[in-house]
């Protein structure tokens, strides 16, 4: 089962296994990893205006890790990953929360946001250093 993607007028196509091993998950992360930087080759100011939240959500080089290294784990997060644009724009606030203290990745948020469209689940942190919301997760609920 493979899953298109439409980037401006390019069409790309990729299989995403759908399996448990090791070598499903390695591939999902690569799968996202490159899903990215079509996106971002896409999308050049890495950003998106989310209507719930009324401000852009921007996606930055700790998006890409946090999300690769989690939603790679299944084949339904990482399918979520493929709505990004989707699932920016639309998701809404569900819950927000203070960052975990000694959590290294969650550090230079003030405030984090859980936010959900259909069977996305979104996880936004408000920036400290710049006041950018920065997405910090994509996956499925």
């Amino acid at each position: 089962m493979g899953y298109r993607a439409r980037f401006g007028e390019n069409m790309c196509a990729m299989e995403i296994p759908q399996g448990y091993t090791r070598e499903d998950i390695k591939a999902r992360r690569q799968i996202i990893k490159d899903f990215y930087a079509q996106w971002i080759a896409a999308h050049p100011e890495k950003r998106v205006w989310n209507k719930s939240l009324k401000a852009y959500i921007y996606v930055k080089f700790q998006s890409i890790n946090e999300t690769a290294g989690h939603a790679a784990i299944s084949y339904q997060s990482t399918n979520a990953v493929m709505q990004l644009s989707d699932v920016l724009e639309k998701a809404k606030l569900v819950e927000k929360w203070s960052p975990k203290y000694n959590d290294k990745n969650q550090k230079p948020y003030s405030k984090l946001f859980l936010m959900r469209w259909k069977d996305c689940r979104l996880i936004v942190g408000l920036q400290k250093s710049t006041g950018e919301y920065v997405q910090y997760y994509i996956g499925s609920i």
